[in-house]
């Protein structure tokens, strides 16, 4: 590894320029696999990197930038819009008809927005670029629909213990581009908890060693100094992203399949990392119903009376109270019925549009709908101490059954 500019970040110090240095992500640029292929023989579709912060979404596009014998151009979504890409376009048609092509890397591709990525659109089709986007955000939300089907989706998985474990070392023993000149001291146990708080992320990883590293010259690195070192939540979750919908999916199926330890877990991720007490409690009252239903109704009172206790105290008092209406969702003999019950006869309302009423349950406030035979022949059922039989259906669903 060539020696960098020594006041850029230790990450981006340590980003590995070939494919012998790069860590993880072997399912889709392990040996022989197709995009390895095309990278290295300069043969590159258009694709989107889709993968969690650290995983090495820009750090394989600038192995990509190394392979490639094309000309290899870098945007941020974020300070780069259509302006700038107007004369990237320029100079790559400019390329192309001197037999060069033109790589065009966006990271946070997820930014832009329809009109900037519809701008894209007519430029990947004639070959005009080939275009790599990165996103931590999941494309199928977040990137048209045009693009998409123009480009290959590659899912870049957060890094192994093992993988963040190895990148630390390297970085901590590097004299060139690393921390080797500082005499670290450190154990392998410390390095196995800052790899573990690190959530996959490499980035973070490296960015807290070399900030604790940089205070703690010739000093012992403690595994006190590693937690003070984050002074942040380590927790991976972000409340208007993926990750949200998946661990509050996470909680609701572990409710849903009865099992409450799993429950607390998925609860306790989601409450640790600052999500807001009463969005879980407004999630519960609707399990209450959805998944518990008349098996058992009083669910559905525990639920909003959940929501109400974490009304008035709120976090981090009201944890125990979430926690103790999950394991009682958990625990809860389940049915679906109403579910179900109440889709079947959304399905018949849409199907069938606006039936009228039958005559004799209308309402019959006036003379002229009594005259009309509105309320006629309807049978009021406490004359009939409730055992009475009449219609209450239109005439085109008389008899229909929805819960079972």
């Amino acid at each position: 590894m060539k020696n960098k500019l020594k006041n850029s970040p230790l990450a981006d110090r340590m980003r590995p320029e070939n494919f012998n240095d790069f860590l993880g992500q072997d399912e889709i640029i392990g040996e022989n696999k197709l995009l390895r292929q095309a990278i290295l023989s300069d043969n590159l579709p258009s694709i989107i990197l889709w993968g969690p912060p650290g995983s090495g979404k820009t750090t394989l596009a600038y192995i990509i930038a190394k392979q490639a014998k094309s000309n290899f151009i870098k945007f941020s979504a974020v300070t780069s819009g259509v302006k700038e890409l107007r004369e990237v376009i320029k100079n790559a048609e400019n390329n192309l008809i001197n037999g060069r092509r033109t790589i065009l890397f966006i990271d946070e591709i997820h930014r832009w927005n329809k009109s900037q990525q519809d701008a894209l659109l007519p430029h990947i089709e004639k070959g005009t670029i080939i275009l790599i986007g990165a996103t931590t955000e999941n494309p199928s939300f977040e990137i048209r629909g045009a693009l998409l089907s123009r480009c290959r989706v590659f899912v870049l998985k957060q890094l192994e213990k093992k993988h963040i474990i190895n990148i630390l070392k390297r970085a901590i023993k590097d004299k060139n581009n690393g921390l080797g000149n500082l005499n670290i001291i450190i154990s392998d146990e410390v390095i196995d908890l800052l790899a573990s708080m690190s959530n996959g992320d490499a980035r973070t990883a490296l960015n807290v060693i070399e900030y604790i590293a940089c205070q703690m010259k010739n000093e012992e690195i403690t595994f006190e100094i590693i937690k003070e070192g984050f002074q942040k939540s380590y927790l991976l979750y972000d409340k208007d992203g993926e990750e949200h919908y998946n661990i509050i999916s996470a909680l609701h199926k572990s409710m849903r399949g009865s099992d409450p330890d799993a429950s607390l877990y998925w609860l306790s991720r989601m409450l640790e990392a600052g999500e807001d007490p009463l969005y879980i409690a407004r999630r519960l009252v609707r399990f209450a119903s959805e998944d518990i239903g008349l098996a058992n109704s009083r669910a559905l009172e525990q639920a909003v009376a959940t929501y109400q206790a974490c009304n008035f105290i709120g976090m981090p008092e009201c944890n125990v109270i979430l926690a103790q209406a999950v394991v009682y969702m958990a625990k809860c003999k389940k049915s679906n019925d109403l579910y179900l019950a109440y889709e079947k006869a959304a399905y018949d309302v849409h199907e069938h549009g606006n039936l009228p009423v039958p005559l004799h349950i209308r309402n019959a406030p006036t003379k002229l709908m009594k005259d009309l035979d509105y309320g006629k022949d309807y049978k009021y059922s406490p004359d009939y101490d409730y055992k009475e039989t009449q219609e209450y259906f239109p005439d085109e669903l008389k008899g229909k059954k929805y819960l079972k």
